[in-house]
């Protein structure tokens, strides 16, 4: 297979978003790993999750999940408890210290973004306005791919992250 428009521009995109991880993790304030982050992210929009649906969301293995939750818990940022229904299942929540410390990561991030964003001309900072659509589509897209099942051309679950 050839290297076409979209494939050439699906590798500009890709290079991008490799650059912008860049800039987000200098956003971000110390203290916590991307995955962390994301983990406490993922139950900020969606509420109490299975430890295992979390796993899978996230991309990591259960057992490494198991342990991010269990330090995430001694931190006091999510509460795990058993699903009265059996008792081999283990729910994990945000609790109001995990959205305060979210609040203060993003107050952060804004603040050291808006220092780079004012110096950008207006028709960059409106093109990247504009393409918010774009990347939230595209991010809704990963994820409904993260939730499909495992087929016979590999596994759903990365074990990566």
């Amino acid at each position: 297979m050839g290297c076409s428009a979209t494939g050439a521009q699906a590798a500009e995109v890709a290079a991008g978003l490799a650059r912008l991880l860049s800039l987000i993790r200098w956003l971000s304030p110390p203290g916590i790993s991307l995955t962390t982050a994301a983990t406490l992210n993922t139950l900020e929009r969606s509420g109490p999750l299975r430890l295992t649906a979390l796993a899978v969301t996230e991309g990591v293995t259960q057992p490494a999940m198991t342990q991010l939750v269990s330090r995430l818990a001694d931190a006091g940022l999510v509460t795990k408890c058993a699903d009265p229904d059996d008792g081999r299942v283990v729910h994990v929540q945000l609790t109001d210290s995990g959205r305060d410390y979210l609040a203060r990561r993003r107050d952060v991030r804004t603040e050291r973004l808006s220092v780079l964003f004012a110096q950008l001309s207006k028709t960059d900072q409106d093109a990247l306005a504009a393409a918010l659509p774009a990347m939230n589509a595209l991010v809704n897209l990963q994820r409904d791919e993260q939730l499909k099942p495992a087929d016979s051309t590999g596994p759903a679950v990365r074990t990566e992250h």
